[in-house]
């Protein structure tokens, strides 16, 4: 006896509708109640949402990255990097990735990561009003890479257009005449690279050249790793300050916390913001074995989406899991996966956001969000807001 597949409610939007996809959460927190372990017959894939579920996704080797990437709805193929293989292979990739983006690589640019987050504000205009996505996320992600690449002055809005451009590739659903225009962004992405790249080789003061010079890479492998630091870094590092500061603005208790806070309170205040509104709110995996999970059981060959943005508001695991508390410790988020596939950049975000974050609302302290339903993008990954505009108020 075959058992009917579990249907969403009516009065709740699926996630993936265009209607859907600016609050997700009421049919992903039903879907974590009711069926965790989720067949969708509108995308054929198994909607994983229970935090203990999409954990063992994360870490089971039964779980394949590499064919993770048949989840998407395109024809092209991702270039070879840790996102598109599985171990040993991730972890040869790997290792030499943390020489772009490890601790080391980012404690090196610490005081370089300061002077950017000053000379952000300082352009700000007091009493004036601006949007937090494009005037302080991009810029701010663009520095950032300026530092680990070392690009010259005269090139960050060159390399920040060619970066807007391929993003478009983390969405596995977009139509496909924008899939065609990312896989060519993408191509002029890499060749920008590749030139910038020889251009650093024997500069110890930027990461990418110790990436360059490692001979453990072929040349397309080192590519292969920009690229996806590019793509699968600089837009949700961008978008992360847009998403963090619509969750912050309203509580003005957690703005004035946030301004007195030490080192260790602003990085707790990073990780609860990414827990509530990551960029990246799901990941592909496929199964290459039957797979019992405590929600349910997954056939092999299963293409499957670990939903992160629905474990990371659990009850079973965070308290209150809807409500921002700046100080929640622990706080065992996938915001930046887990496993063997846990984001290499996690370092740099926590570090730039735990930056600049405190420093914008102690300079700006009547610093105030709009009122009315956020301005979310269609687009399913990253999860951003199209704009945010701030009123900054005078400074401190």
């Amino acid at each position: 006896m075959t058992t009917a597949p579990v249907r969403l409610p009516e009065h709740l939007i699926h996630p993936f509708a265009p209607a859907g996809r600016a609050n997700p959460h009421p049919a992903y927190r039903w879907l974590r109640a009711n069926d965790p372990v989720h067949y969708d017959a509108a995308s054929r894939l198994w909607l994983v949402t229970a935090h203990g579920d999409c954990a063992t996704v994360l870490r089971d080797p039964r779980f394949s990255a590499a064919q993770g990437q048949r989840e998407r709805a395109r024809d092209d193929a991702l270039p070879p990097s840790m996102l598109t293989t599985d171990p040993p292979d991730h972890h040869r990739l790997r290792a030499p990735g943390a020489l772009l983006l490890g601790p080391a690589a980012v404690r090196s640019l610490s005081a370089g990561l300061l002077e950017d987050v000053d000379a952000l504000l300082d352009r700000l205009p007091v009493g004036g009003r601006v949007d937090a996505v494009a005037e302080i996320g991009r810029p701010l992600a663009t520095a950032v890479y300026a530092r680990l690449f070392g690009l010259p002055a005269g090139e960050s809005k060159r390399f920040e257009a060619l970066a807007r451009a391929a993003s478009v590739n983390l969405d596995p659903m977009v139509p496909p005449a924008r899939a065609a225009l990312g896989r060519s962004a993408a191509g002029a992405l890499t060749h920008y690279l590749d030139g910038h790249a020889s251009s650093v080789v024997g500069r110890t003061d930027v990461p990418l050249a110790a990436l360059a010079a490692d001979d453990r890479l072929s040349r397309a492998e080192m590519l292969g790793i920009l690229s996806l630091a590019v793509i699968g870094g600089w837009q949700p590092l961008a978008e992360f300050i847009g998403n963090a500061l619509h969750l912050l603005l309203p509580d003005r208790a957690a703005v004035s916390s946030l301004a007195g806070a030490d080192e260790d309170l602003a990085r707790l205040a990073v990780d609860e913001l990414l827990r509530l509104e990551a960029p990246i709110p799901f990941t592909a995996r496929v199964t290459t074995d039957r797979v019992e999970l405590g929600g349910g059981v997954l056939p092999a060959g299963a293409r499957v989406l670990a939903v992160l943005t629905a474990a990371n508001r659990d009850p079973s695991v965070f308290t209150d899991p809807d409500e921002l508390r700046l100080d929640r410790s622990p706080n065992p988020h996938l915001g930046f996966g887990g496993g063997p596939h846990f984001c290499l950049a996690a370092p740099l975000v926590r570090q730039t956001a735990a930056l600049l974050l405190p420093r914008l609302v102690r300079r700006f302290p009547a610093l105030r969000g709009p009122d009315g339903v956020p301005d979310w993008d269609q687009c399913l990954v990253p999860r951003r807001l199209r704009a945010l505009p701030i009123e900054l108020g005078g400074s401190a």
